[in-house]
């Protein structure tokens, strides 16, 4: 039995168009599942964990075989309601706008391909996931792609409210609004300080002029921003991107070299590689799981789990 989670909203309706083809092959194959579509915020967590939580005490002998229609966002849902990784093996044809993920793992753009692979059974692996830490009270978040604080979540800010991503969307020019959104998040980016430890050490590195750090299970964020070339989603490790102490002037010739992952050779960008970071900064910024927006906050931790999530595809 599948439990297949729909975001029939993701990537303007793709999802739900999605979904028929999906749900066609799977009468013709006679693929037992059950589908639920998610219809408002926080549905995917509050359906996720009840789900596996009635089918850990069902005492099933096999893992809850969950399918995930969406975008980055739904995946990021989908592990908040996760208690037990070990008793969760999630299938993800992606739907969204950005498809991180699916564009490190090299994922089919055919779905039907992608379906045949999970229902198949063939084709497991495990990899690392994320989480954020404030110490504001607020709970730990995973995030199975990257984690953001500063330019890159205020861009998340603004893409959420955009109206022009539907419309590009429509023409599959989507990641263009993330393009033009960071250009402007970055010029007008107000003066910050920020002090970043990695791992056990307590010398920071300090940057007066901090625009933005991203921890990243993957080696893509934001539609395909190649901020971490060299990551590794299974080395139980962070891959850093940090941008600061960078003039201005530099930054539009900086941006769009990321989508190459050529960004380290500008001065002020800066990679590095730790199984926890912590940021503390002068003024309180937005942060970002997977691109979903969590409250501006003035300090986090990061930290890599290895190996936690099982996948299957």
């Amino acid at each position: 039995m599948y439990h297949i989670i729909v975001n029939p909203a993701a990537k303007s309706g793709r999802g739900r168009k999605l979904w028929f083809r999906i749900e066609s092959e799977l009468i013709k194959r006679k693929v037992p599942y059950e589908v639920y579509f998610s219809k408002q915020a926080g549905f995917v967590i509050k359906h996720v964990k009840e789900l596996t939580q009635n089918y850990n005490k069902e005492n099933h002998p096999e893992p809850l075989k969950l399918i995930i229609l969406g975008g980055d966002g739904t995946i990021n849902e989908t592990l908040q309601g996760i208690d037990d990784f070990s008793r969760v093996e999630i299938g993800y044809i992606p739907t969204g706008s950005s498809n991180d993920m699916a564009r490190d793992l090299k994922l089919p753009k055919d779905s039907l391909e992608i379906l045949n692979t999970i229902i198949s059974g063939k084709t497991r692996h495990v990899m690392d996931i994320g989480a954020v830490s404030f110490n504001d009270g607020r709970a730990p978040r995973y995030f199975a792609v990257s984690s953001g604080m500063g330019f890159d979540a205020a861009v998340c800010v603004d893409v959420f409210t955009s109206k022009l991503k539907k419309a590009l969307n429509k023409v599959g020019l989507g990641k263009l609004i993330y393009l033009a959104i960071a250009l402007k998040q970055i010029i007008t980016a107000k003066k910050v300080s920020a002090n970043i430890y990695l791992d056990n050490n307590e010398e920071p590195i300090h940057y007066q002029k901090f625009l933005f750090a991203a921890g990243m299970v993957h080696k893509y964020e934001g539609g395909g921003f190649k901020f971490c070339p060299d990551a590794d989603h299974t080395d139980g490790l962070l891959d850093i991107c940090v941008v600061g102490n960078l003039p201005k002037v530099i930054i539009p010739f900086a941006l769009p070299a990321s989508f190459a992952g050529k960004h380290f050779i500008f001065p002020g960008v800066d990679s590095y590689r730790c199984k926890t970071m912590r940021i503390e900064v002068s003024k309180p910024l937005w942060i970002h799981t997977d691109g979903e927006i969590e409250a501006p906050t003035k300090k986090v931790e990061m930290t890599c789990y290895q190996q936690k999530l099982h996948m299957l595809c």
